[in-house]
């Protein structure tokens, strides 16, 4: 066989992080790195501490805890092991969530791999919702493994990915760029529409109303930005596939007007809202009224 998995055990009073570093350690040219060129996770643990993991390469300050419930009544290291290595979540770990970003390998976090699985339900049943993240919980990777499964496991599937400021378009693409996926990002209105019109790409961003003239205190002006989406609507348009619209900042940019004329563009897509923000009251109703429940 081949090592997939390596976990480094420690007693009690031994910290977790000595178990890190020498993993660290083993990976290194003059021990047996050779050893590492299978291994998917690494493990280090004690009975009083858990759990901790990461990927090969992992710096001792990406290790993560995995944090789930169930299994309480069990002592902390064998429930985490018990979680994390039960043999189908850790092939799907495996397959699913490990990811080369910018020649880095990276491994899911516990709320990124639950949120991922989650919305894959609501995919499968074409069926909206919101998914809500802090910052820095690495939501631009959760875009990126829910895509990638989105393409592998449902027919004929495109994504779009929608954002409402330049610097978050441009991030949205080196981060597809930096895992190998090529996403195409739109440069005009016209071209926006013209690739929705044709199935030559898979994968698209764009700003949501980019291409609309500001108007009054620089806002967007809507209204300028759907007349000309009309217009350059050619005869007979249909978006072809399967779409998946994932929203990024849904709860500011994807209202009223706009979210119906997407809706109106794209009758048929599957709309998945991303927001770190805390929803207030108005801002929550309107945003599940237009993407759906919390996923």
């Amino acid at each position: 066989g081949i090592a997939v998995g390596v976990i480094e055990l420690k007693r009690s009073t031994i910290s977790v992080s000595e178990g890190i570093r020498q993993n660290i350690g083993n990976q290194q040219d003059d021990f047996i790195k050779p050893f590492f060129a299978t291994v998917q996770l690494l493990m280090a643990g004690n009975d009083t501490e858990g759990l901790r993991y990461g990927t090969t390469e992992t710096t001792e300050e990406y290790y993560l805890n995995w944090k789930e419930p169930g299994l309480e009544e069990m002592n902390r290291l064998d429930r985490h092991i018990l979680q994390l290595c039960e043999k189908k979540r850790l092939l799907e770990i495996i397959h699913d969530f490990l990811i080369f970003d910018s020649g880095i390998k990276k491994i899911c976090r516990h709320n990124q791999y639950f949120g991922v699985k989650s919305a894959q339900d609501y995919v499968k049943r074409h069926e909206g919702g919101i998914i809500w993240h802090t910052q820095g919980s690495g939501k631009s990777l959760t875009m990126v493994w829910l895509a990638k499964w989105v393409r592998e496991h449902m027919t004929d599937a495109r994504v779009l990915v929608l954002t409402d400021r330049d610097e978050l378009d441009e991030q949205i693409e080196g981060v597809f760029f930096g895992v190998d996926e090529i996403i195409y990002r739109t440069k005009s209105c016209r071209d926006f529409v013209d690739q929705l019109n044709k199935k030559d790409k898979w994968l698209l961003c764009s700003l949501i109303h980019k291409f609309g003239r500001s108007g009054a205190q620089g806002e967007p002006d809507v209204d300028s930005y759907l007349a000309e989406i009309k217009r350059n609507l050619p005869k007979n348009f249909e978006a072809k596939g399967d779409i998946f619209v994932f929203v990024d900042e849904c709860h500011r940019s994807h209202g009223g007007k706009l979210h119906e004329a997407m809706k109106e563009l794209l009758p048929r897509a599957t709309f998945i809202g991303f927001t770190g923000t805390p929803l207030l009251k108005i801002d929550k109703r309107n945003s599940m009224g237009m993407f759906g429940p919390y996923i």
